[in-house]
């Protein structure tokens, strides 16, 4: 009994398997209609190359088999460039999804650093408008260069220097805080440029604003070069899949995907699909050189995420633009607070800064450091002591105007809806997504025949005719 159940299982089997395309052969034998259809619906050429009947071609050069056909030379060429055409449509597909996805999250950084800059910019004029009211017109110039400054490097170009856009936004800072800050009874004076240019030239030597702005340079350059570094690392990926996607395939390749798509066609048989093994074995030796690129592209990967942390870690970034508006208001705090013995070595190293006073003193003090005598513009500059508040043992006044500046320069808080989107947030969900295409390279082949070619049927096409797959065994199981 159990034998006789398991050959009706078997007939049943077979029928269903290979009883729709012996009914085709039986009704039309030599009929080519149904390869004349799908050669229509996935517009491979023209339909006149399709012969009517089944016939033999000796010249056919891939799809030789004994018996009739229904392929012909000019069906096998146009075969040819459809197999090509479309395993390149099919790497094209699949890895438009991943440059999508860094394009998407390098425009999410790029928009997150735009608005961290915009978002400091404006509180840092704002804080000048409330708390530096005599130097707030002048400096608001020198301060969207700086941000400006800042944008380009990110952008990554090569000609600005974060460090060196610092120190010249402090250069050119000095003369407005000195003469309206520091001694505001020059204000309605007029300046000899002369002067002007003496304060810029000996801002470093001076050190008016103590230990600010270097460790704004520093500090900014570091987290920026991060920041640049990601940026230019994403812009590298798009460049690597933009080549893999132009990179030719192997030299026989072509014909390969043509015995593994289409020369069923030729026997009638449309609707088989490509054994997973042929297919394999089709796309990894078609992809070789591709495949090469997994090494380098699992090692990108790596740098992706070790840079994506080190930028989005504890709000590094965040925290350092955001704290650019401190800086320089303690900066301008160490320079009046200092601001007497400040203006001692100023008169010594410049001399007079107006032109009415500078017009009546004879001698180099009104002249640049540059044409001082080397050896007083040494012992005036080396004897200058440092200038922040943290070092210099201030006066019990000095204490009390501490203070009081500090009631003046009372920080902004930032609204809520201005608030940029969080670096770290942006950086987890690009990485969480990226790691589905870790071995990208590498499970290209498998990607492209588990999603185009491969079906999950009884029987499939080996290159060279029809074979079941390994059911037999499941199915002799099941029955016992």
């Amino acid at each position: 009994m159990l034998r006789e159940t398991v050959w009706r299982v078997w007939i049943c089997w077979i029928l269903m398997s290979f009883g729709p395309q012996w009914g085709v052969q039986s009704t039309g034998a030599h009929s080519c209609h149904e390869v004349k259809t799908a050669f229509h619906l996935r517009q491979i050429g023209p339909l006149k190359w399709v012969p009517e009947t089944a016939a033999t071609d000796a010249e056919l050069q891939i799809c030789k088999h004994q018996g009739p056909t229904c392929c012909t030379r000019k069906m096998e060429e146009s075969y040819h460039a459809a197999a090509r055409r479309g395993t390149l449509q099919n790497i094209l597909s699949y890895s438009l999804e991943l440059k999508y996805l860094i394009i998407g999250h390098a425009a999410a950084v790029q928009d997150t650093f735009h608005s961290l800059l915009s978002f400091t910019l404006n509180h840092t004029l704002s804080l000048l408008d409330l708390a530096y009211e005599p130097i707030a017109a002048e400096s608001h110039p020198l301060v969207s260069t700086l941000f400006s400054d800042l944008a380009l490097y990110l952008r990554g170009n090569d000609d600005v220097s974060v460090v060196r856009s610092v120190r010249h936004f402090f250069d050119e800072l000095f003369p407005l805080v000195y003469r309206h800050l520091v001694n505001p009874g020059l204000a309605s004076s007029i300046w000899s440029a002369e002067g002007a240019e003496c304060l810029r030239a000996t801002r470093q030597d001076l050190n008016p604003f103590g230990p600010h702005p270097q460790a704004l340079g520093h500090g900014l350059a570091r987290v920026l070069g991060v920041g640049r570094s990601l940026m230019q690392a994403l812009t590298v990926g798009v460049d690597v899949l933009n080549a893999s996607e132009s990179a030719g395939m192997a030299k026989d390749c072509g014909k390969a995907i043509v015995r593994m798509q289409f020369c069923s066609h030729c026997k009638g048989l449309t609707l088989i699909r490509p054994c997973q093994g042929l297919c394999l074995n089709v796309m990894r030796g078609c992809l070789a050189g591709l495949s090469e690129l997994q090494g380098p592209w699992s090692r990108y990967i790596a740098l992706l995420e070790g840079t994506s942390a080190a930028l989005a870690g504890g709000h590094e970034l965040e925290l350092t633009l955001l704290g650019i508006r401190e800086r320089i208001n303690d900066a301008i705090l160490s320079a009046q607070l200092n601001g007497p013995h400040l203006s001692a070595i100023v008169e010594k190293v410049c001399g007079p800064l107006t032109e009415s006073a500078s017009s009546t003193q004879e001698g180099p003090t009104h002249q640049s450091p540059a044409v001082l005598d080397q050896s007083s513009t040494v012992e005036s500059v080396s004897s200058i002591p440092s200038l922040s508040p943290t070092v210099q043992n201030n006066s019990d006044d000095h204490r009390d105007s501490h203070v009081t500046l500090r009631k003046r320069s009372l920080p902004l808080k930032p609204s809520k809806h201005d608030k940029p989107r969080s670096l770290k947030k942006i950086s987890k969900e690009f990485m969480s997504h990226i790691q589905r295409y870790k071995s990208f390279f590498s499970m290209l082949p498998e990607v492209l025949c588990d999603s185009e070619m491969v079906l999950d049927e009884y029987t499939c096409w080996n290159g060279e005719d029809v074979v079941e797959r390994m059911w037999t065994h499941s199915i002799s199981k099941g029955l016992k």
